[in-house]
């Protein structure tokens, strides 16, 4: 089996180039960013119980899966972690790699799929950011995440809710009216909804331990944690 969805990697590989422009395709991916890196970060502290300030994530492995060109990588290195980062697209590895480098940032970066891993019952930390609603079985894609998370290991999931106001914001709001994303990032039906997702991860002795909503602001220009969880929701599991 297979969870990759080969029509996405194109849609991806094309502007992989773009991936540290602020300015550019992924210019909402930059405004969203520090929210998820704080999000993170708070939530490992608090269940690991870490008293470390400066390096708080050291020794702690982190896999980030669909890192595309390394947005959550390279601060999760910064604050000490062992990160191994993979990506379906070769192209985004390739830009993830070059970027790490310039900056002297050690990241193992692989261009892989979870399910072609060997590494079982490896990592403290798996964050599946942005990346469930882009492949091809989210079943097959969760177990297959679920058997590189050690025990009592921490698992993010962050996508979008399956709603009507999610249509009009995600897809006809940013991608038609305010031109945010390319036409045709994101497909309404791959969405999936908290209470989905809780029942496929309990499958796998994924226990929900929090869930919060994600909203943006267009006053402030920036995202806000909030409690309506109808567009973008964010989530952190514990491994029994």
């Amino acid at each position: 089996m297979n969870s990759v969805n080969y029509k996405e990697i194109e849609k991806f590989s094309k502007i992989a180039e773009e991936w540290w422009d602020p300015t550019g395709k992924f210019k909402p991916l930059h405004k969203f960013n520090p929210i998820r890196i704080a999000y993170i970060k708070d939530h490992i502290i608090k269940t690991f119980k870490i008293i470390e300030k400066k390096t708080p994530l050291k020794k702690l492995k982190i896999l980030d899966i669909g890192c595309g060109g390394g947005l959550l990588s390279e601060p999760m290195c910064r604050l000490g972690a062992e990160v191994t980062a993979i990506d379906a697209s070769e192209r985004n590895i390739k830009v993830a790699k070059l970027h790490a480098k310039k900056n002297n940032l050690k990241i193992n970066y692989i261009h892989t799929s979870p399910e072609k891993m060997r590494a079982q019952n490896h990592f403290d930390v798996i964050l599946n950011m942005e990346i469930v609603e882009h492949v091809e079985d989210v079943n097959f894609f969760l177990k297959s995440c679920s058997k590189l998370l050690k025990k009592n290991g921490i698992m993010f999931v962050a996508t979008l809710n399956k709603t009507l106001k999610s249509y009009m914001f995600a897809i006809v709001g940013a991608e038609y009216v305010l031109r945010w994303l390319p036409i045709g990032t994101h497909e309404w039906e791959k969405f999936v909804k908290p209470d989905e997702l809780i029942s496929e991860l309990k499958k796998y002795n994924l226990k929900l331990d929090k869930i919060d909503g994600m909203q943006f602001n267009i006053l402030t220009d920036k995202w806000k944690i909030s409690s309506d969880k109808s567009v973008n929701y964010i989530t952190k599991f514990i491994k029994n």
